[in-house]
């Protein structure tokens, strides 16, 4: 069990399958405390709500969305928040995906389907970095 011992953390979850989303969202509960989850469900919606809400502090953005794909959506919300971490997730795993999600300004990489442990593993990384 993760446990920020500051102020509640905010991750946003940027997905378009509302199974996906129900999946990270379970993981999530399960295994990080003090957290608020928030969700998205494409990549326009994701840029604004990083705009609104200043308390997000990273998001599992899926790359394949309606509206804006999660590339455009990184590239978008880091000209305004780089501080923020954004982890690309998406079922593409080939070494042109990741650099391509590199490119787009994404801290990190994770392909689907996501494991417990690999997704615990990331959030503990970047919760240790705030």
């Amino acid at each position: 069990m993760i446990t920020k011992k500051t102020k509640p953390f905010t991750i946003l979850v940027a997905e378009d399958e509302e199974v996906n989303y129900l999946y990270l969202e379970t993981l999530l509960e399960k295994s990080v405390r003090d957290m608020e989850i928030l969700h998205a469900k494409n990549g326009q919606e994701a840029v604004e709500m990083c705009k609104n809400n200043k308390k997000i502090g990273l998001v599992l953005m899926d790359i394949k969305m309606p509206v804006m794909n999660g590339y455009e959506a990184t590239k978008k919300l880091k000209e305004f928040r780089p501080d923020i971490f954004v982890i690309a997730q998406t079922a593409y795993s080939t070494e042109e995906d990741k650099k391509a999600s590199q490119s787009a300004g994404c801290d990190d990489y994770i392909s689907k389907p996501i494991s417990e442990q690999t997704l615990i593993s990331i959030i503990t990384r970047f919760l240790s970095l705030k």
